[in-house]
């Protein structure tokens, strides 16, 4: 089965009974809700109890924030993220990554401001890394930047 969904500016989800899910959307903050919601089912069908469901999408929230505000520098108009879900086997938990085409980083420059350094914002990256179980921020090929997470059960 595939369930296949259009929003304003959301190209397709390609969702259904099989272990993978994948999006395309433009990189706006309106898309927020539904990359929210894609999360939270596939975390729900991978068997997750509602606190880490919750964990996950805060981390997917961070993750695309983070995109549009440094990968894309607030510019998103005409833009676009591609989120894949995969739920794994043995062990059991979910894969999920975020594609974008916005500007590249060497991946070891991405991190969190000091928490010494008290002050609001500058937290997504030590959200994330608390959250999942492996984060992993890689240049994609060609242009911008691919995060992938995992969070086992």
């Amino acid at each position: 089965m595939l369930l296949k969904m259009r929003g304003k500016g959301m190209e397709e989800i390609k969702c259904g009974e099989s272990n993978m899910c994948e999006l395309e959307f433009s990189a706006c903050a309106d898309q927020l809700s539904f990359i929210r919601a894609a999360t939270a089912a596939e975390a729900n069908k991978a068997g997750f109890c509602q606190d880490v469901i919750d964990n996950i999408t805060l981390a997917i929230t961070e993750a695309f924030t983070n995109i549009i505000r440094h990968g894309y520098k607030e510019c998103c108009e005409g833009q676009k993220v591609i989120l894949k879900m995969e739920q794994l086997k043995s062990p059991d938990g979910l894969k999920i990554v975020l594609r974008d085409f916005g500007r590249q980083v060497e991946p070891c420059e991405i991190c969190g401001r000091d928490l010494d350094d008290i002050r609001p914002g500058g937290l997504g990256v030590h959200i994330i890394k608390s959250l999942m179980s492996s984060v992993k921020y890689e240049k994609a090929d060609g242009e911008g930047m691919m995060l992938t997470m995992v969070r086992y059960r």
